[in-house]
C-alpha cells in the first residue's frame, strides 16, 4: 500500500473520531469508549487489507486498545503529521582526490536532505566513483527493468582527475541518486540503503569492537537518521543500530541514554518476539531499569513469559551479539 493510500485512512480516522468527541455530550463509560474504537480499528483493516503487514512491521506505532478517545485522537493527529513524509534531496556540493600508496580516486561529498528541514536533520557522507559502479551493477542484476534507461557516467582512460570530468560527475551522480530514490522499490530496496548507511556502520561496529565506544557512538548517532528515514517501512531493520547505541551508551556509564534507546528498540520488536536481539535487548532493559530505579516487573514478566513458551536455547548478551554484526 503506498504512502498516499496510509495517511488518507489515517486521516478518515482521524475525522471520526473527532466527530465523536465533539458529538458526545455525557462521559461514557470504559465500555462505551472501547466499542467505537474496535469498531473504527475493523472498518480501517476492512478497508485497507493490504495494510496488515505494514501495521505488523509498525506496530509499535499502532494506537493502544486501552487508550481513552482523546488520547486515541492525539494519537491520530501525531500520525497524520508524520503522514507529510518529508522526501530526501541529494547534494553533492564538493569532492576531493586522495592519493593512497599507488591508488588515486575522487571522493564525492554527498549531503541527504530532508525537504523542509533545517540542516540538523542533514546527513553527510562520502563515495567514490568504484562505490557507484558497484552499486549500478548490483541494481542491474535485481532490478533490469527498472534500470533500463538509467544512465551511469561512463570510465574514461584518460582526464578523470580534471576538473571539468569531475563538475560532470558530481551532477550525474546527484541526478543518478534523486532518480532511485524516485523508484519505490529501489528506494526501499536494501542494496540502495546499504550503499548509504553500510561503510559508516562497519566503521562504527569497528570502533565498538576495539572498545572505542565514544568513536562509535558518535557515527552511529549520524547514521541511526538516515536509517531511519530510509527505512519508515520497516522499522524492525533499525534495532541493531538502536541496540549498538545502547551497548556504547550503557559501557561509556550514560544508564539513562542506554535505556532511551533501548525503549525505541524495544517498541520496535512488539510483535517480532522472536527476534534475535529481542531477548538480550530485554535482559539488559531489567538491567537498566533496576539501576536507574524505573520499573524492571514488567520487563521480567515480558522475560518469563518468553522463556515459558519457548525452548530453552543459548542466547547471546546484547554486547555479543552487537561485535558481530558486520563482521567481514
Amino acid at each position: 500500500m503506498d504512502e498516499d493510500s496510509h495517511c488518507t485512512a489515517e486521516r478518515e480516522l482521524l475525522e471520526t473520531v473527532s466527530r465523536i468527541t465533539t458529538s458526545s455530550t455525557t462521559s461514557p463509560t470504559d465500555e462505551e469508549q472501547n466499542q467505537p474504537k474496535a469498531e473504527m480499528s475493523y472498518e480501517v483493516r476492512k478497508e485497507n487489507p493490504e495494510k496488515d503487514d505494514l501495521q505488523e512491521s509498525n506496530a509499535s506505532l499502532s494506537p493502544n486498545s486501552s487508550m481513552t478517545t482523546k488520547e486515541l485522537q492525539e494519537y491520530w493527529r501525531n500520525e497524520k503529521r508524520q503522514c507529510r513524509q518529508a522526501k530526501l534531496l541529494f547534494e553533492i556540493p564538493s569532492t576531493r582526490i586522495v592519493e593512497h600508496h599507488l591508488s588515486k580516486y575522487v571522493m564525492y561529498k554527498i549531503i541527504i536532505l530532508q525537504t523542509g528541514s533545517f540542516d540538523s536533520n542533514k546527513s553527510v557522507i562520502e563515495r567514490r566513483y568504484s562505490d557507484f559502479e558497484k552499486l549500478h551493477r548490483s541494481l542491474l542484476e535485481e532490478f533490469s527493468e527498472e534500470m533500463e534507461d538509467v544512465s551511469f557516467p561512463k570510465k574514461t582512460l584518460t582526464g578523470n582527475f580534471t576538473e571539468e570530468i569531475i563538475n560532470e560527475r558530481k551532477l550525474a551522480f546527484k541526478d543518478y541518486l534523486r532518480i532511485l530514490y524516485a523508484m519505490k522499490y529501489i528506494q526501499r530496496s536494501k542494496k540502495f540503503i546499504d550503499f548509504l548507511t553500510r561503510p559508516e556502520l562497519q566503521e562504527a561496529y569497528g570502533c565498538l569492537r576495539g572498545g572505542q565506544y565514544t568513536k562509535a557512538l558518535e557515527i552511529l548517532l549520524e547514521v541511526i537518521g538516515l536509517q531511519e528515514r530510509l527505512t519508515r517501512g520497516n522499522p524492525v531493520s533499525i534495532v541493531p543500530t538502536l541496540c549498538a547505541i545502547v551497548v556504547c551508551h550503557k559501557d561509556l556509564e550514560n544508564p539513562a541514554s542506554a535505556f532511551e534507546y533501548g525503549e525505541k528498540a524495544l517498541s520496535r520488536l512488539h510483535m517480532h518476539t522472536s527476534h534475535r536481539y529481542y531477548i538480550p535487548l530485554l535482559e539488559t532493559m531489567i538491567t537498566l531499569a533496576y539501576e536507574l530505579g524505573k520499573d524492571f516487573l514488567s520487563l521480567q514478566e515480558k522475560l518469563e513469559e518468553w522463556k515459558a513458551k519457548k525452548d530453552p536455547i543459548r542466547v547471546f548478551t546484547l554486547k555479543e551479539l552487537a561485535v558481530r554484526e558486520y563482521v567481514q
